[in-house]
Parts: C-alpha cells; sequence; structure tokens
C-alpha cells in the first residue's frame, strides 16, 4: 500500500464536493437502539429527556454518547425540559426585551450574518449585556445542567460561553444553509488555504446552541437541520455550492420546541433559520455558541466586569444552601476559565505549568468568602498583570 493511500489529503478544494458521495453520508437511518440515553428518534433527529439524564448514574456515559450522536451521528441532539423552570427562561427573556427596548431606543440596529438590519431583532453579547443588567437572573439560567452536561462532553473543562439573542418576527425570512464557526465564517477562497486537518479540527473549537424563549411551531421558523452533513469532510467548501443548497432545501428537517427545550449541534451541521410564517410569534431564542478553552470565542466579553456583577450573587446563593455544581457552572459560564495568553514576565506560573484563571480566582473567593471589594481588587490586579 503507498504512503498516499493510507493518509488523508492535505487540502481541500471545491472540486473535491461531489453530491452524491454527500447524499450518500446524509441519507441515512438514526436508529434508537443505538443511543439507549435517548427518549426518541423524530424526523432522524436524537430527543432526550432532560430529566432522564440527570438522574443518569453515570455522567460520562451519558457525555459519550452525547460526542457519538454530535460527531457520527446525526449531529445534533433536543434535550427537551432543559430549562424545567419556565420563570427561569421568563426572566433572561424579560432582560432580553430590555435590553432590545434599549438598543431600539438608541436609534441602534443590530445586524445579523444573514437577515438585513433591522429585519429582526439580534442582540450581540447578550450574555456580558445580560450579567449585568440582572445578575440575578443571568446566574439562575446559567447555572442549568443540562448546558454544562453537553458543554463539557464536547470540549472539556474551561469551555468559554458567549450569547447572542435573535428574535425573528413574523414574516421574517429563512436563513441561507451554512455552517458555523470558525471555517464556516470564511469565504470558501480563504477556507481553502486551511489544510484539511483544520477543516477537520473546526468543528470541536466550538459547540453551538440554541434555547426556546417561547413556544416555537414549525410555522413560527425554528432552525432547518441537515441531519449527519457534519461528517462531510469538504463541506465547508460545499455549503455555498448551489447543488448542495438545493439538496438541504429539499431534504432538512424542522422540529418544533417547548419554551424551555434547548438544541445543541455539530457547528459544521448544515442549518438556516427558518421563515417565521406564523401571524403573531416573535420567535425568540437565545443562541450560544460555547468555545473550547483552545479556541478564539466570536465576541469579546468583559469577564471581569460579569464576575464582579455575578459574584454577590453566588455569595449570596451559597450561603442559602446552593451546592458546589450550581456554583462551578454559574462561574464556568461568567469568568475565564483559561489563563493564556498572558505575560509571563509579570504572571509566571506558581503551582505548575499556569497561572490561575479568571475562574480559579473567583473559586477561590467564594472557597474563602472574600468580600466583593477584594475579588475586584485581585482581579484588577490580574488583568494589568496580563497586559504585555
Amino acid at each position: 500500500m503507498s504512503f498516499t493511500s493510507v493518509h488523508r489529503r492535505a487540502w481541500l478544494s471545491e472540486q473535491d464536493c461531489d453530491l452524491d458521495s454527500f447524499r450518500a453520508l446524509v441519507e441515512r437511518t438514526t436508529e434508537l437502539a443505538d443511543y439507549p440515553y435517548a427518549a426518541a428518534v423524530e424526523r432522524n433527529v436524537l430527543l432526550y429527556d432532560s430529566e432522564r439524564l440527570r438522574s443518569a448514574e453515570d455522567r460520562r456515559e451519558v457525555q459519550a454518547e452525547l460526542v457519538r450522536a454530535l460527531t457520527d451521528g446525526p449531529g445534533i441532539v433536543v434535550f427537551q425540559g432543559a430549562f424545567p423552570d419556565p420563570g427561569v427562561v421568563d426572566g433572561l427573556t424579560e432582560v432580553f426585551d430590555a435590553l432590545i427596548a434599549e438598543q431600539r431606543a438608541s436609534g441602534a440596529d443590530a445586524g445579523d450574518h444573514f437577515a438585513k438590519p433591522g429585519a429582526n431583532d439580534r442582540v450581540w453579547n447578550a450574555l456580558g449585556k445580560a450579567a449585568l443588567y440582572d445578575a440575578e437572573a443571568f446566574a439562575d439560567y446559567y447555572a442549568n445542567d443540562i448546558l454544562a452536561l453537553v458543554a463539557t462532553a464536547w470540549l472539556g473543562p474551561g469551555y468559554q460561553v458567549t450569547s447572542q439573542v435573535n428574535v425573528v418576527n413574523p414574516g421574517g425570512a429563512a436563513q441561507t444553509v451554512h455552517r458555523d464557526y470558525h471555517l464556516g465564517f470564511l469565504s470558501n477562497g480563504v477556507a481553502a488555504a486551511y489544510p484539511a486537518h483544520v477543516h477537520r479540527l473546526s468543528p470541536v473549537l466550538t459547540l453551538q446552541g440554541a434555547v426556546a424563549h417561547c413556544d416555537m411551531p414549525v410555522q413560527s421558523g425554528p432552525t432547518m437541520y441537515l441531519p449527519y452533513s457534519q461528517t462531510y469532510e469538504p463541506g465547508y467548501l460545499a455549503w455555498r455550492l448551489p447543488q448542495f443548497q438545493a439538496h438541504f432545501e429539499a431534504h432538512h428537517v424542522q422540529l418544533p420546541l417547548a419554551k424551555g427545550d434547548a438544541a445543541f449541534f455539530n457547528p459544521a451541521l448544515f442549518h438556516a433559520a427558518g421563515t417565521n410564517r406564523s401571524a403573531d410569534i416573535r420567535r425568540m431564542a437565545n443562541l450560544l455558541q460555547v468555545s473550547s478553552a483552545f479556541g478564539r470565542a466570536m465576541e469579546t466579553v468583559d469577564r471581569e466586569a460579569v464576575a464582579n456583577a455575578v459574584y454577590p450573587v453566588l455569595l449570596k446563593r451559597r450561603s442559602e444552601g446552593a451546592d458546589e455544581a450550581w456554583q462551578a457552572n454559574v462561574i464556568a459560564a461568567s469568568a475565564e476559565g483559561y489563563p493564556f495568553p498572558t505575560n509571563l514576565d509579570s504572571d509566571p506560573p506558581v503551582a505548575g505549568l499556569a497561572p490561575p484563571a479568571q475562574a480559579d480566582v473567583v473559586r477561590r473567593a467564594l472557597r474563602e468568602a472574600w468580600t466583593p471589594e477584594a475579588l475586584r481588587d485581585e482581579l484588577r490586579a490580574g488583568a494589568e498583570r496580563r497586559q504585555s
């Protein structure tokens, strides 16, 4: 066997995009028996009962199944009842509505990647803005254990959460099929300049998710998906090609979501927001992009400000009996979990190979019951140490 036949190609191009090969991958059937923790399969998509996952004895087994589903399976999982308390969702919806109202009053239009400014209501950096607007609502929401379960399964510890709120108003048009960040945001010419192994790497740098903030029947235009399309290696170069877009239009699936449900999917999955054909449903979703500690998030978030805003809530809830997992989930969503890049002259490793991350400082502050002022001072000092 020759050297070249046992090694994958080093580069990809549009000429590698073959619709028949693509169809052979995506025209598969998801078998429920292959996923013991799933509750059902609907239109080739795996549905999970969140309460059942919460009571599962072996968390690692659940996570292993989720990774398999996102990697080689349909590429999308839906968690029914991910947010079981509607009040938690409604609390952050009120924050989002207030942020949208402020944005409109200022005369600003938040442009979308695919929709014209003003067609929908979009809030960028909703995570940071929500934490500063209402830290209580933020903490209750991001303490969510299903978010932590799937994010840790796909990305490991130290993940970074960003979110953007998208409200598609009645009549709002569908997006064009696409893949997501990182390579999905590049032109075909630029994407082709990255070697094939980067195309294989890109999907494991982020996890995409959407939390339904209202009931989303199909007529309201929930996201369209093409199961198994994430398995197609040259897909970052294929999704713009007319024949692949036509296949998506003919074969995509849509699933209704109830308020509090959450869908998470491999960022390489072919997908697009649907047209809102309803007369009166403002389809609101909190779009989550969770990034690997080893990657770069789409947005810059002032995590020092977010951590300072949330810390008094953490102190209060800890005194009221909030468990360690609850606290850890909130810290993971608010504070920087990775210590690099830094200035190793002024911020050298102390015990190990890395200096403490922002999240380590918040955990220590909580453990030792620092005052908010003490944490604020230490976080500021740490930020200054990281400057070159």
